[in-house]
C-alpha cells in the first residue's frame, strides 16, 4: 500500500535522526542499532514506520540488516572511481595569477549562513572539540600569569613547539622544538616560506589543480605559477616536474603531499623521497603543505616529504585549522635552513602569534585528547566522503566522475564537458547552495567543467540538496 504523505514525513524524519546519531558517534561502525520494537515504543511510531526508516538507511548504505540479529551501522561505502583522464596533458607555460575577484565572489557566498555549505573547505563545527578547548582556555586565563599577557616570541611558545615536534616524530619526521615556528594559520606559514625563498618575478612550480589560496599568495608576492600536472591517485607528476625544472628557471615548488586540495591525492613514501631528492639536486626549495595529513581515513598519518630532507631545503607547513579549530588560527612551519629568514619576516609582519590559543592547543595535545578526537573525526569524514561521492554519482548527469580520497574532506568532481562550473555556481547560489567552481584552482581556465565539494557538512538531509545540485548541472548542460 502506498505511503501517505504524513507517514513518509515520519519515516524520513526518523531516518534523518538515526543518521545524525551515527554521525555524532552515538552508534559506531559495527554496532547494533536499537531494535525496531524498541524504537517503536520509544518514539510512539508504528513498527511499519520504523522499518521503512531502517530500509531507507539501508538503501543509502548507512546500515545493514543481519539475519536473526537486527540492524548494524555499516562501514563507509568506497567512493566511486577517480577520474584518470584530462590531467596529464597540461601546458607548462607560466601564467601570472589573477583570480582575486572570483575568490572574493565565492568566499562572500560561502560565508552566508543561509546557503548549504558545499563550497568552503572548512570542517564540520559539530565535530570540533570546542567545549573541551573552551574549558582549557578558561583555565589558562584564570591562572592570570603575566607571561600570558605579552607579545611572545616570534617562534611561538615552547609548549606548543614541543607538542608539534612530538606529533611530527609520530609521523616519521624528526624535528626539534627549536626547528619550528608557530604561525597565524597555515596561510601565514606559506607566505613566510615563499617570501624566504623567492623574490618578486620568480617562477614557482605548483600542482594543477591546486588550492586557490596558494595562487593568491603567489599573486600577492608578485610570483608566477608554473602548473604541473597532478593525478588524484599518485599526486604531482614527477616526470613533468623534472621536465619543468630542466626547461624553466623554477625557484621553488609548492606541493600538498597528503590528501591535496582539491584532488585528495596522497603521494607514496617513495614518491615523496624522489620529489625531495630531485628538487634538492637542483637546489630548489620545496614548500610542503601537510594541512590534511592527520585526517587519514586509515588512522595512520602517511608521513611527510620533510622526512627525506638532508639539505634543509624542505619547508614543512601545517596547521590545526582542519581538525581542531579554524578560529584559533594556529599553524606552524619547519623552515629548515631558512629559519633565520623566516623569523625576521615573522617579526616584520605579525611579530608573534597569540599566546593563549597556542597554550590551549598545546594542552589539548599533551592531555591525549587529540588522538581520541582524531579517531572520531577520521571515522566521520570517511563516512561523509564516501556517502557524498556515491550521492554525486547517483544524482549528477551521466559522465560525471568523482575522486576517491583516502583522507581530508573534499571531493573533486569532473562534470560533462558542456557544463560550465561558474554558470553552475551562479545557479546553485540562487537555489541556496554554494560550491567552489573549477576556475579557482588554476591560473588559467582549464577546469571550467570541474567543481570542488566540501563533504564535511554532509548529512542524510543534505542528499536531497545534492540531488537538486545535480539537476542544476543537468540543466546547465
Amino acid at each position: 500500500m502506498p505511503d501517505s504523505p504524513a507517514l513518509t514525513t515520519r519515516y524520513e524524519s526518523l531516518a534523518a535522526e538515526v543518521l545524525e546519531q551515527i554521525h555524532a558517534g552515538t552508534f559506531q561502525v559495527g554496532e547494533r542499532l536499537p531494535s525496531v520494537r524498541q524504537i517503536s515504543r520509544q518514539k510512539g511510531l508504528s513498527v511499519t514506520t520504523v522499518l521503512q526508516a531502517y530500509h531507507l538507511l539501508e538503501d543509502r548504505g548507512a546500515i545493514e540488516a543481519r539475519p536473526q540479529s537486527g540492524y548494524y551501522v555499516r562501514a563507509p561505502l568506497p567512493p566511486a572511481p577517480a577520474p584518470q583522464s584530462e590531467l596529464t596533458d597540461l601546458p607548462f607555460d607560466p601564467a601570472r595569477v589573477r583570480i582575486d575577484d572570483l575568490v572574493m565572489l565565492v568566499v562572500r557566498d560561502t560565508l552566508n549562513p543561509q546557503l548549504i555549505q558545499f563550497g568552503a573547505a572548512v570542517p564540520d563545527p559539530d565535530l570540533l572539540p570546542t567545549a573541551r578547548l573552551n574549558r582549557i582556555l578558561a583555565q589558562i586565563a584564570r591562572r592570570n600569569s603575566r607571561a600570558y599577557n605579552t607579545a611572545g616570541l616570534p617562534e611561538g611558545t615552547l609548549e606548543l613547539r614541543t607538542q608539534v615536534a612530538r606529533r611530527a616524530f609520530l609521523a616519521g619526521c624528526s624535528l626539534a622544538p627549536d626547528e619550528i615556528v608557530i604561525t597565524s594559520g597555515c596561510t601565514e606559514a606559506l607566505h613566510l616560506a615563499l617570501r624566504a625563498v623567492c623574490k618578486p618575478g620568480d617562477l614557482v612550480a605548483v600542482e594543477s589543480p591546486t588550492y586557490f589560496g596558494i595562487l593568491q599568495i603567489l599573486q600577492a608576492q608578485g610570483l608566477r605559477a608554473l602548473e604541473i600536472p597532478t593525478r588524484p591517485d599518485t599526486g604531482i607528476s614527477l616526470s613533468a616536474l623534472r621536465f619543468a625544472i630542466e626547461n624553466h628557471p623554477v625557484k621553488a615548488a609548492v606541493v600538498m603531499t597528503n590528501f591535496s586540495n582539491p584532488l585528495g591525492s596522497c603521494m607514496t613514501p617513495d614518491r615523496k623521497r624522489d620529489l625531495v631528492e630531485m628538487l634538492s639536486a637542483a637546489g630548489i626549495p620545496l614548500v610542503e603543505n601537510d594541512i590534511y595529513g592527520e585526517l587519514a581515513f586509515s588512522g595512520q598519518h602517511p608521513g611527510v616529504a620533510k622526512t627525506y630532507d638532508r639539505t634543509g631545503l624542505v619547508l614543512l607547513t601545517s596547521s590545526f585549522s582542519k581538525d581542531i579549530s579554524p578560529s584559533y588560527r594556529i599553524g606552524w612551519l619547519a623552515p629548515g635552513r631558512f629559519k633565520n629568514d623566516v623569523i625576521s619576516l615573522k617579526m616584520a609582519t605579525s611579530m608573534a602569534t597569540a599566546i593563549l590559543p597556542q597554550l590551549a592547543i598545546a594542552e589539548f595535545l599533551e592531555s591525549g585528547s587529540y588522538d581520541h578526537h582524531l579517531r572520531r573525526i577520521r571515522r566521520a569524514y570517511a563516512q561523509k566522503v564516501g556517502q557524498m561521492a556515491h550521492a554525486v554519482v547517483r544524482s549528477f548527469p551521466e559522465g560525471t566522475l568523482v575522486t576517491n580520497p583516502q583522507g581530508g574532506f573534499v571531493l573533486w568532481v569532473q562534470l560533462p564537458e558542456r557544463v560550465d562550473s561558474l554558470d553552475l555556481f551562479r545557479r546553485a547560489v540562487q537555489a541556496g547552495i554554494t560550491l567552489a567552481p573549477g576556475y579557482l584552482f588554476s591560473a588559467t581556465p582549464k577546469y571550467r567543467n570541474y567543481i570542488r565539494l566540501n563533504a564535511a557538512y554532509w548529512s542524510f538531509s543534505a542528499e536531497r540538496v545534492l540531488r537538486r545540485l545535480g539537476e542544476l548541472a543537468a540543466e546547465t548542460a
